[in-house]
């Protein structure tokens, strides 16, 4: 998935002396608050951090509380959409006027009604709601599906809630892709390493 990204930051973690003993343990909980939640300095959300000490040398803050300053070597896994990359989730709730995503059981997306295409009908039955082709009867988007989609908009604000669209070529259904769409279905059964 293009909106996943490893990055290296160099950065400064203040440490409270009381965690002096175990410098590294207070590094690591620092880092993990940054967790879960959209970063404006990172362009992104952390999803796992992997860090260094850059030495043992650290310089102590002016101030009430004497925070020490810890420089650190981070590799970073960000989660970082941008408009027009092409995500993949899962469908959780659907109806008339939206479908609704989760991509990487952590992040939630809505596609709305204005950017499903036209041969996409809604239809509910007693087996639940979904979105049927009017073209291709087994492409289907239900309630557990899988889908390809394009990202529209990201708002950061919400901690990274992904507006997106199935107008694009090769989104939707991801099972219905792999059989019918050519572009899609060389890139899952590419072996790795090969072009």
């Amino acid at each position: 998935m293009e909106a996943l990204r490893q990055a290296e930051a160099k950065l400064t973690v203040y440490v409270h002396p009381s965690n002096a003993a175990d410098v590294g343990r207070a590094v690591a909980q620092q880092l993990s608050t940054l967790l879960y939640s959209y970063e404006e300095r990172f362009d992104g959300v952390m999803l796992a951090h992997e860090f260094s000490l850059e030495s043992v040398k650290s310089q102590i803050m002016n101030g009430l509380i004497p925070y020490f300053g810890v420089p650190v070597h981070a590799k970073l896994l960000l989660f970082s959409p941008q408009p027009d990359m092409i995500l993949e989730g899962k469908v959780e709730m659907l109806g008339k006027e939206s479908i609704h995503v989760i991509v990487l059981g952590l992040f939630s997306a809505a596609i709305m009604s204005n950017e499903i295409p036209e041969k996409f009908k809604f239809k509910r039955r007693g087996d639940g709601s979904k979105f049927i082709s009017q073209s291709e009867k087994l492409n289907v988007i239900k309630k557990g599906s899988m889908i390809r989609f394009s990202v529209k908009s990201v708002d950061t604000e919400m901690n990274c809630h992904i507006t997106g669209s199935l107008v694009p070529p090769h989104t939707g259904s991801m099972l219905w892709l792999s059989v019918h769409d050519t572009e899609y279905a060389s890139e899952i059964y590419r072996w790795p390493g090969k072009s």
